[in-house]
């Protein structure tokens, strides 16, 4: 009997042994299990609070685009006709589509009719902009042609020779405007933030039957951009 007793001894020492192996390693799959639960708790309260702060900043954009708009057409509704210019909500652009009334064919020497007209806009647009600068990432001057070029029927000589006019446009405005006494203290933040850009052809303006409107292509625009995209990529980058 001793002997079967000694023999069955081991046994019993070795199963309570592994017993308590295995509630060892229970125990820290459940606590590893606890900390993964923490880590993954706190990722998706980090992802919703950079969400929330990106649907604020979505929101103060919709408001902010809402009040440039508005304070632009309470400012230029009733002259917009007679410039033969129109605004755009979605873009807060300002768009003046009587190029030929702007410049001679292929020049691109502002024409003393629209020097006036810039005269009287400019300043205003300006003081529109004022109260809202601080939101403001840039002023673009924007000028664009139609899809012709005289003659030619070369794809590619014809987008060249309308890229170099269009930019030479668009500078032309912009030094003629920045020219004017009434924004002289405004100055120091259209270096900053106002800029003359040529697109050529690349947005044309289209009919309603799709063929391209030739004379509202050829146009000069003014457009806001605001810095709500530079918001939201800075909140994307401090979150990675």
């Amino acid at each position: 009997m001793s002997s079967r007793s000694g023999f069955f001894r081991p046994v019993g020492r070795s199963r309570g042994e592994g017993e308590a192996s295995w509630i060892s390693v229970s125990d820290l799959m459940a606590g590893l299990m606890m900390v993964f639960l923490c880590i993954a708790v706190a990722m998706m309260r980090s992802v919703m609070i950079e969400r929330e702060k990106i649907r604020t900043i979505a929101m103060s954009y919709k408001e902010n685009q809402l009040a440039i708009y508005e304070t632009l057409q309470r400012e230029f509704a009733a002259d917009l006709p007679r410039w033969g210019a129109t605004i755009d909500r979605d873009t807060l652009t300002v768009a003046f589509n009587n190029s030929d009334a702007m410049f001679d064919t292929g020049e691109a020497t502002l024409s003393a009719s629209y020097q006036v007209v810039f005269e009287e806009f400019f300043p205003r647009y300006m003081n529109v902009l004022a109260p809202f600068k601080a939101s403001i990432e840039s002023v673009r001057i924007e000028g664009h042609t139609s899809s012709g070029w005289g003659q030619s029927s070369d794809r590619n000589t014809t987008y060249f020779n309308n890229l170099r006019l269009s930019q030479d446009r668009a500078r032309s405005v912009l030094r003629y405007v920045y020219t004017l006494a009434e924004v002289t203290t405004h100055h120091a933040w259209m270096m900053r933030n106002v800029a003359a850009v040529g697109y050529s052809s690349s947005r044309p303006i289209y009919n309603g039957d799709g063929s391209e409107n030739i004379e509202q292509s050829k146009r000069v625009a003014f457009r806001v951009i605001t810095n709500s995209e530079t918001k939201i990529h800075s909140i994307l980058e401090e979150s990675f």
